[in-house]
């Protein structure tokens, strides 16, 4: 019974996030091409520094809430979490254009968020997250530091993790029919 209650519930949270939270909606229908939003003057390889006040400028409501106040978007409303639609290509921050997966580690958990068994080297980073009474791994972009999502170790071979990332702190960036028959 209490199964079913917080299903239900769930579901609930669901529904009420679809219409109470438009942007989603359309993101999910339709994610946004990637934009690097880092002065011209610095390269990928350096780390980003920007004011709150910046940050808000750059990023929709919804991706400060997630990048920078380490905030979750509601399951199954992000435009990535059906798993290979997107053919081969790299996933980037939305925060400052670093690349993070590849869709080649890409895989569907059913969590509703996408999920992914490893990162580009280097480009995620890893700490203690405590919050809500557990103890998880956060991880976030190792460039702009925003918040992405958590690393579990419930995942498939070859490495049984599980990178859990909030979709709206994701952007696709396809790979060229020619580029991805040279890999």
């Amino acid at each position: 019974m209490r199964f079913f209650l917080l299903t239900g519930l769930m579901f609930a949270l669901m529904a009420l996030a679809l219409v109470t939270w438009p942007s989603v909606r359309a993101f999910a229908a339709d994610p946004p091409p990637i934009t690097t939003i880092a002065p011209p003057e610095l390269s990928m390889d350096d780390v980003l520094h920007f004011s709150e006040a910046d940050w808000k400028k750059r990023l929709t409501p919804e991706q400060f809430q997630v990048l920078r106040r380490q905030g979750t978007e509601p399951a199954f409303c992000g435009g990535y979490s059906a798993t290979k639609t997107h053919g081969p290509g790299t996933y980037h921050c939305v925060g400052c254009g670093a690349e993070l997966f590849t869709s080649t580690t890409k895989f569907d958990s059913g969590s509703g968020w996408p999920s992914f068994f490893q990162p580009i080297s280097g480009k995620v980073g890893e700490e203690v997250d405590n919050a809500h009474g557990m103890e998880r791994t956060e991880v976030h972009c190792a460039r702009c530091h925003g918040h992405l999502g958590h690393v579990f170790n419930d995942g498939p071979a070859p490495t049984r993790l599980r990178y859990c990332i909030n979709a709206v702190t994701l952007s696709f960036v396809s790979t060229p029919a020619t580029e991805s028959k040279k890999d």
